[in-house]
């Protein structure tokens, strides 16, 4: 593998020849993209080249790079260091996996160390191209659904704890919280006001909960099935839960961990019959275990976890603490053990990634949008990654 860097500025004209383009409508052989200036300016039948480089794909896919709204960390390193170093390492690596654009996420903490990540993502996303943003997860969630945050952190939305996060707006896309906290519904309101995205999850919502937040504006959710209430009895009732209420609402778009451990082939199956290709949002969330070898010990902000059998435990091996997989890997998961057309797996980790943040430019093969590319192999791995047209990533 090669990470490769040159300046931005100086991105020659290039035209991608004989390979197969993947659109949201499906796979179309037999077309050039021509990219100049980090943008794509052409997509035309076969025609020789006028000057630009030639990228010859040798029949593999060329796909629009992946869109990762998920991403504790990776090899590693983790968000929470809240530095440009590690920034760097964690879009590195999952620039191997296709991905051109993340969240960096944060994990439940303390506000002041929240604060801090969002100043150095600030820095730091002007020299680092992938970074699209922060995902805030926590501390405004359940404690009856914590996964591997730590419950001692997580606190109830008051204006008193959150203000000091609204002022980062305009590096914070997107925020994971309880929708049946006290204060949740507020929150959610300030969040749109302030352009951020509310997204319910680590929740123990009933469906009314999870109605209330729909009606506010949340119009997503954060790794259905896991730390997500669902259907039980309310007294003589049977009631469903967030991911129920997730499920039936057809505007609520569903973010999925495709990597075959935290969601199983059956249930992502039953999500995919519900929701569709463009209800379903395909992150990593990756932590730093990812791209360690087995037997790797690391920390999510204080929780000590182990990577074992490719997939990251908490220490003692009582659960998953988050994944250890690349969007490729959640693709392919889709793919070939979904059974869900290719074209339709890949706008799971495009457009619909995308439309989710209102990320503008990206997600698809459109004239003017950004050059953010990957080249697949059939046997869908990645072969190259493009950000603007500039190879960071060659295998």
């Amino acid at each position: 593998m090669d990470f490769a860097r040159g300046k931005r500025n100086c991105v020659p004209s290039m035209i991608f020849k004989n390979g197969r383009l993947i659109f949201p409508n499906g796979v179309r052989d037999g077309l050039d993209l021509v990219a100049e200036n980090g943008m794509i300016t052409a997509i035309r039948g076969p025609s020789p080249a006028m000057g630009e480089t030639i990228i010859d794909l040798e029949n593999n896919y060329l796909s629009p790079g992946f869109i990762d709204l998920h991403v504790h960390g990776a090899v590693g390193r983790d968000t929470m260091q809240a530095s440009a170093h590690a920034f760097r390492a964690i879009c590195d690596y999952h620039a191997s996996g296709g991905t051109t654009s993340l969240l960096l996420t944060t994990a439940t903490a303390p506000i002041k160390a929240i604060v801090k990540v969002l100043n150095e993502v600030r820095a730091a996303k002007s020299s680092i191209k992938q970074i699209a943003g922060v995902h805030v997860e926590g501390p405004f969630i359940s404690k009856a659904k914590p996964g591997a945050q730590r419950s001692s952190l997580m606190r109830k939305p008051t204006r008193g704890i959150y203000r000091p996060l609204l002022e980062h707006n305009d590096v914070i896309k997107r925020m994971t919280l309880a929708p049946e906290l006290p204060g949740a519904i507020a929150l959610i309101d300030e969040l749109r006001k302030h352009g951020i995205f509310p997204s319910g999850g680590h929740s123990d919502a009933w469906e009314d909960d999870a109605r209330a937040a729909f009606e506010h504006g949340m119009r997503s959710v954060t790794h259905a099935f896991n730390c997500m209430s669902s259907t039980r009895r309310r007294g003589i009732d049977r009631v469903a839960g967030l991911l129920e209420f997730a499920m039936s609402e057809p505007e609520l778009i569903c973010e999925l961990i495709a990597d075959g451990h935290h969601v199983s082939p059956t249930l992502m199956k039953m999500l995919y019959r519900a929701k569709n290709f463009t209800g379903i949002c395909l992150a990593t969330d990756a932590t730093a275990g990812a791209g360690l070898p087995d037997g790797s010990k690391f920390s999510l902000y204080g929780t000590k976890c182990i990577t074992e059998a490719g997939v990251c435990l908490l220490a003692d091996r009582s659960a998953l603490a988050g994944s250890a997989s690349r969007m490729i890997d959640l693709v392919r998961t889709m793919v070939t053990k979904v059974g869900v057309p290719l074209h339709e797996a890949i706008v799971m980790a495009t457009d619909t990634p995308a439309f989710v943040i209102g990320l503008t430019g990206k997600g698809q093969f459109k004239i003017g949008d950004a050059a953010d590319l990957v080249v697949i192999s059939p046997e869908l791995e990645v072969l190259r990654t493009f950000i603007a047209g500039e190879e960071v990533f060659r295998r």
